[in-house]
């Protein structure tokens, strides 16, 4: 599992390794992985060109020696100095003794075949100084490295509050940052490489599944397995307007590892003629019969308001997504108060934001909730959908707490946050998913999963990283894919993931 610390946990276990090494150690042993790295990605160091851009404190100082260790080598370094007069100068002297010079020509940075972004650290935060701006949009030939992470990206939340550097390859010391997993920070920071430099770092702030992790929570039927013990899952979803919504959640909820699907909607003839190994009862969630979860909202409409109250009264996990958020967000947190099974939530940015700001008080549409993630407009306005999803992690946070439920939000990078605050992200997916019912897929599955026994966390983690993976083996080649196309690809997503964890 990639596992993500904050700056401050990071400096934590930074003080604690420090002093039981020689000083400057620490320094080395980041400055030896990030060289190593370079000469990796170069291929050929000797008569290379390399720029390194640094600025004050440690991160620039990692960036001059690890330059000192690339002109070893035989690279010719040049450093432009953002700061000259707070330069690391143990690590300029030593950049100097290897041969390497200082340079204020900005034409070096566009000749480079490698630059260093060294110039912010994971200390830093706002947007890049005017001294280094001329970088972002300057042009370049070569490959751009940043340490630890790129310059005007916030480690611990990936926004990006102003200017900032976009790296081909991120150098992560000791741990990955939050900012990296998470966009927008995420788009800035390229490929990510890990420099193990001995930190033991406390239990992580984010995490990310990969496919052993993965496998690990995939439902497998045992010998004496049957459709009942492997959960039902309940799915009401579709209306007269939206019926291809339920043929989407029932698509998903098939290939979920549940053992079988309860349809209650207006769109069961249509549910039985596409899926007729579908089971469908009249009426709503109360009279549909027992199951081990619901999922309610996918096109429902105004049959939203009934499924919701019903199926939030069954006591067995619920899954809220689409038309079921609208309603919620009318009834606001107090609707799920008192409930001693888990409540799933799925929005995207725009429900997130009539979510939070129903989420205040009463007669208060304005929230405190809202008014704490960072970006949101002043002046009393409830958030706008942009700002909550230039600030992702605040955001899904702030939601789970609010509303006491596992929140699962929706986006360029999808984040799964439970109340207690434990957060996960998900690496997978492909923008080809932003298509007509995708999340109904996606709904669906994760609902499955949570019939199935997974916890919330799971559910979502798993449901969103297959889902992602579906996208991908639908959209291979760069074509167009429909939502049916990626419930299809389910399967094999599936499979991929048992079979490269060796399940």
């Amino acid at each position: 599992m990639r596992q993500a610390h904050t700056v401050e946990q990071v400096r934590a276990a930074e003080a604690e390794l420090m002093a039981r090494l020689p000083e400057g150690a620490l320094m080395q042993r980041a400055a030896a992985g990030l060289a190593a790295t370079c000469a990796r990605l170069l291929g050929r160091v000797y008569g290379s060109r390399v720029v390194v851009l640094a600025g004050s404190g440690d991160n620039g100082g990692d960036a001059l020696y690890a330059g000192a260790r690339l002109a070893r080598r035989g690279a010719a370094v040049s450093a432009i100095l953002l700061r000259p007069e707070r330069a690391h100068a143990d690590a300029l002297a030593a950049l100097r003794a290897a041969g390497g010079r200082v340079t204020a020509d900005r034409a070096e940075f566009g000749r480079a075949d490698l630059v260093l972004d060294g110039i912010v650290g994971i200390g830093g935060r706002g947007g890049l100084r005017p001294e280094a701006q001329p970088y972002v949009s300057a042009e370049r030939r070569g490959v751009l490295v940043a340490v630890d992470v790129p310059s005007g990206v916030d480690p611990d939340s990936g926004e990006v509050p102003g200017a900032a550097l976009r790296a081909d390859v991120t150098v992560c010391f000791g741990t990955y940052k939050p900012g990296l997993l998470i966009d927008p920070g995420a788009s800035y920071a390229g490929a990510l490489q890990l420099v193990d430099i001995g930190l033991t770092p406390p239990s992580p702030a984010v995490t990310a599944l990969q496919h052993r992790d993965l496998a690990a929570l995939l439902p497998v039927p045992s010998a004496e397995s049957d459709k009942y013990r492997r959960g039902v899952v309940g799915v009401a979803a579709g209306s007269a307007r939206y019926p291809g919504a339920a043929l989407l959640a029932v698509a998903g909820a098939l290939r979920g590892g549940a053992g079988a699907v309860r349809y209650v909607g207006t769109a069961a003839e249509e549910v039985v003629r596409r899926f007729p190994e579908t089971l469908v009862t009249e009426g709503g969630p109360a009279g549909a019969g027992r199951v081990q979860a619901w999922v309610v909202g996918p096109g429902s409409g105004d049959g939203a308001a009934r499924a919701l109250e019903e199926a939030l009264a069954s006591q067995v996990p619920v899954l809220v997504d689409a038309d079921g958020l609208t309603e919620l967000a009318r009834l606001g947190p107090t609707a799920l108060a008192g409930r001693t099974a888990p409540t799933l939530l799925t929005p995207h940015t725009g429900e997130a934001a009539r979510l939070l700001a129903r989420a205040g008080g009463d007669g208060d549409p304005v929230t405190s909730v809202g008014a704490e993630v960072s970006g949101v407009r002043g002046g009393g306005a409830p958030p706008a959908a942009e700002e909550l999803a230039a600030a992702r992690l605040a955001t899904v946070r702030r939601l789970a707490g609010a509303y006491g439920a596992t929140v699962l939000l929706k986006g360029s990078t999808t984040v799964i946050a439970t109340p207690d605050g434990e957060v996960r992200v998900n690496p997978t997916g492909t923008p080809w998913l932003a298509t007509a019912g995708s999340g109904d897929v996606l709904s669906g599955l994760a609902g499955s999963l949570l019939a199935a026994g997974l916890g919330p966390l799971d559910a979502a983690s798993a449901a969103a990283y297959l889902h992602g993976l579906a996208g991908r083996e639908a959209a291979a080649g760069g074509a167009p894919a429909t939502a049916l196309d990626v419930a299809a690809a389910l399967p094999a997503a599936w499979r991929t993931v048992r079979t490269s964890a060796g399940a």
